[in-house]
């Protein structure tokens, strides 16, 4: 088990499927109808197939696209005096990249000790390489290589798992609070491969998540792709999976690196104060909190204090300040700051709600905050509701 969460750490499709384990409570369900043909399964036995997979080796192509309905930040940077940006080789700044826009991976896996993930950005490409003890990151837009050796990446804290497959599926079983709907959605072809389609959606009235779908290969159990759709439509807040996918092992020269001539060279040791095992944090923080806005087991064991259960869990706290005044800034600032936020009042007085298509918050005029994969009313009327308590 720790091997698999190592190997993990560095392939991030496998860490994005991941997130759909931290939402799912299920309900037995048989498959539809569809294309492929495949043999009926309940939605139980499609969990234990899914624990049940060992795949340790595999290579492809992976997409993932971001949307999470964000205006547009065009001539805003330019009226802040910022610039693009410098490139960078270091993965904590590059894979959090990966939370917005579209993107086109190439990956690779040979157990949990050879790993690569490769960005495609036009003609330009960024490598992260694990390999042994040594952990490689070049871009080739800016000819720069971070390089660290992978013992100082830490180790993931050990947890207490279910021995087996069926166990595991009988704790998800167990945490379902009836706030969650999980069926077999039929099946579907995905990379070339026969899948079955696993379809979350909440019971709860008030959350902005429409549904997750995880796509499932058939015959190994390996997730090939990951859909959260939103209430609002359009184009899914994410969508990543596999276009090509091949289970065999690829060839070792795969993890090979070294450093091209007249690289610049940064030893993770010299100036990082992130180790890439913090990249993994970084990428789930990135993905919203998944795990506790949808009731996960660690919801407001820390931090802020969380109103509500399961799907329309809302975190509140207290900044201690007023909100900041915006109308002296610049018009684009304002312009983006309007198309952003909506004013709203109610028996908490009056605020500002913050919106995408999966997380909103609201943030009144007194300095207090409200925050969750739920709608602008939802907001709303916990604010009341804490004004009236």
């Amino acid at each position: 088990m720790a091997d698999n969460r190592k190997a993990s750490r560095y392939i991030v499709p496998v860490a994005v499927a991941g997130v759909a384990a931290a939402t799912i409570g299920l309900v037995p369900a048989l498959a539809a109808s569809g294309d492929p043909d495949l043999p009926e399964i309940t939605a139980q036995q499609l969990i234990e197939k899914i624990a049940a997979s060992d795949t340790q080796t595999l290579s492809g192509t992976f997409k993932v696209s971001t949307d999470l309905g964000l205006p547009s930040v065009a001539g805003l940077a330019g009226s802040l005096g910022g610039g693009s940006g410098s490139a960078s080789a270091d993965p904590q700044e590059k894979l959090t990249q990966l939370v917005s826009g579209t993107h086109t991976l190439r990956v690779a896996a040979d157990g949990p000790e050879k790993q690569r993930l490769t960005i495609l950005d036009g003609s330009d490409e960024y490598s992260l390489i694990h390999n042994g003890d040594d952990v490689w990151g070049y871009d080739s837009k800016s000819n720069e290589v971070f390089h660290e050796k992978a013992d100082g990446a830490g180790k993931a804290p050990e947890k207490e798992l279910p021995a087996t497959p069926k166990e595991l599926a009988d704790e998800i079983l167990k945490a379902a609070d009836g706030t969650t709907s999980i069926t077999v959605g039929g099946t579907a072809k995905v990379a070339g491969r026969d899948a079955y389609q696993l379809v979350v959606k909440p019971k709860q009235s008030g959350s902005t998540v429409e549904s997750v779908k995880v796509a499932v290969d058939a015959q190994n159990g390996t997730p090939l792709k990951f859909t959260l759709a939103s209430v609002d439509g359009g184009k899914p807040v994410l969508d990543a999976g596999f276009t090509k996918v091949d289970f065999g092992r690829p060839a070792a020269s795969t993890f090979d690196f070294e450093a091209p001539k007249g690289a610049k060279v940064t030893e993770g040791a010299a100036g990082h104060e992130k180790a890439p095992a913090e990249v993994e944090k970084e990428l789930e923080k990135g993905f919203g909190g998944l795990e506790g806005l949808f009731g996960g087991a660690g919801a407001g064991a820390e931090g802020p204090n969380v109103i509500g259960e399961g799907w329309t869990s809302i975190a509140t706290f207290d900044t201690g300040a007023k909100a900041p005044k915006t109308d002296d800034a610049p018009a684009e600032v304002q312009g983006f700051l309007d198309a952003l936020g909506d004013k709203v009042s109610g028996k908490f007085g009056s605020g500002t709600v913050f919106k995408t298509k999966l997380v909103n918050a609201l943030l009144t005029d007194d300095g207090k905050v409200y925050v969750g994969a739920v709608t602008k009313q939802a907001l709303v009327d916990a604010a009341n509701a804490a004004q009236q308590g």
